[in-house]
């Protein structure tokens, strides 16, 4: 799968801009849109990136837009289908005339866009992937914000090693997010020469957890990493917890820290998640600071998400994109401004993009959920 992802992107970036479209930015309004995963065990979670992009997009509407222009975001669930998300996609370039594809969301899904983005001559701009496939093989289109999965499958690798663990399981789904994620950790797995005992896997149309639990009690881990989101991520480790086995339980940022709590509420401290964006906590950030305010003069009751913020420092990175960019936005213009603006930092996070890399940032952490099912850094 991987090799025939990559031969598609050598092939998908071979060309430069070329005349680029600019449809969807009128007089007095952007366009954006995305094909999401907005049903379905990921759906909860993928739903708290639009409500932190809207709430930056909200609150730079209330002050007139981006040089006068309102930003308007479509968002269409393809329900984790990458046909689906083929079909959405066609729409908003098509039909909705969309400037942008922001924030969309996949693994498998920006695979299957990408031939549309480049027929189209379309900005991707923070895709919910952190595969090394898509950054890897540049493509001028694409501009990727978070850290990309390869950086945090060797901080919880390199983790484990330095702290002697040594009996380890990978637990994933078996599907597009699954075997990326699997396939991050074996390559960690050999750079640090820490072998796995077992791979253990489901399937995602009808996941056997009680096996997958029964089998990861029989490797007796030491730790497990949890290599999936959404409530597969905790339905698994509430199989493994009705078993004898203890392992410690370490997952990707993919994982959100809502779900988890939600579903395995007291019985989730202790779990490590890998984190790409700053903690919540550390309010001398500005972004963080900027999010909260935002958030609590929207609702002043509105509990903080992780995933909420991280579309939210999607959202507000953009934002500084266009702003800079100036009342002349163009595919071409956008894409010079973000290559030749060196490093965008808001505090501790940064991304910095140029003519031969749209990676972005680098930013990986470490945190560990409490007792009171927060994220302690």
């Amino acid at each position: 799968m991987v090799r025939s992802l990559v031969v598609l992107l050598a092939a998908l970036c071979a060309t430069g801009l070329g005349h680029a479209r600019n449809e969807g930015v009128t007089a007095d309004e952007i366009r954006l849109g995305a094909s999401a995963v907005l049903s379905g065990p990921l759906g909860p979670q993928t739903a708290q990136y639009g409500e932190g992009s809207r709430l930056m997009f909200d609150a730079v509407n209330a002050q007139g837009g981006v040089h006068g222009r309102m930003i308007r975001y479509t968002t269409l669930d393809d329900g984790f289908d990458p046909q689906k998300a083929v079909e959405n996609t066609r729409q908003l370039l098509e039909t909705d005339k969309v400037f942008m594809i922001y924030n969309s969301t996949g693994t498998a899904q920006t695979a299957a866009i990408l031939p549309l983005i480049k027929e189209h001559r379309t900005p991707l701009f923070g895709p919910v992937t952190g595969a090394s496939v898509f950054r890897e093989t540049f493509n001028p289109y694409v501009f990727h914000v978070r850290a990309g999965y390869a950086s945090e499958a060797s901080r919880i690798v390199s983790q484990m090693r330095q702290q002697g663990i040594s009996r380890v399981v990978v637990f994933y789904q078996d599907d597009g997010l699954g075997k990326t994620l699997a396939a991050e950790l074996k390559k960690a797995s050999d750079d640090e020469k820490l072998p796995f005992v077992a791979e253990i896997k489901v399937d995602p149309k009808q996941p056997d957890f009680a096996a997958a639990a029964a089998a990861t009690e029989k490797a007796q881990p030491q730790a497990v990493i949890v290599a999936t989101a959404g409530t597969t991520f905790t339905h698994y480790i509430k199989a493994v917890q009705a078993t004898a086995a203890r392992p410690a339980y370490y997952g990707f940022s993919v994982a959100s820290l809502d779900v988890i709590n939600r579903e395995l509420k007291d019985k989730a401290r202790g779990i490590i998640l890998a984190q790409i964006m700053p903690s919540l906590r550390n309010t001398t950030i500005p972004v963080v600071a900027e999010y909260l305010s935002l958030l609590r003069a929207k609702s002043p009751n509105a509990q903080p998400s992780a995933s909420q913020f991280e579309g939210f420092v999607h959202a507000r990175l953009l934002v500084e994109g266009l702003r800079r960019t100036g009342r002349n936005l163009t595919t071409e213009s956008f894409t010079k401004t973000m290559e030749d603006a060196g490093e965008i930092s808001f505090g501790r996070f940064s991304v910095k993009y140029s003519p031969k890399s749209h990676n972005g940032s680098t930013y990986v952490e470490l945190a560990i959920v409490d007792a009171e099912g927060s994220l302690r850094y």
